[in-house]
């Protein structure tokens, strides 16, 4: 193997572990039913109020069923905006 390819492929890995370490944003809607279909592990979260102050509702596309994706949702605390 030559050193640039090693340079290369170990430069390649420092990015994509720098682009994992951030967390990704969450898309935002207004209510359950704008909701597109998940995929698995994917994260939306529904401002409706359904949830105390300082929180905002989070579904996430669970678990892989013969039906489909399941949905999971829960009140987490609202990150914030800078």
């Amino acid at each position: 193997m030559s050193h640039r390819f090693c340079r290369s492929a170990a430069m390649a890995g420092a990015l994509a572990l720098a682009a994992m370490s951030y967390p990704a944003t969450a898309q935002t809607v207004t209510n359950e039913r704008d909701i597109p279909p998940l995929r698995l592990g994917q994260k939306v979260q529904v401002d409706d109020g359904s949830c105390p102050a300082g929180q905002i509702k989070e579904v996430v596309g669970s678990s892989l069923t013969d039906a489909g994706i399941t949905r999971t949702s829960k009140c987490v605390p609202r990150l914030q905006r800078r």
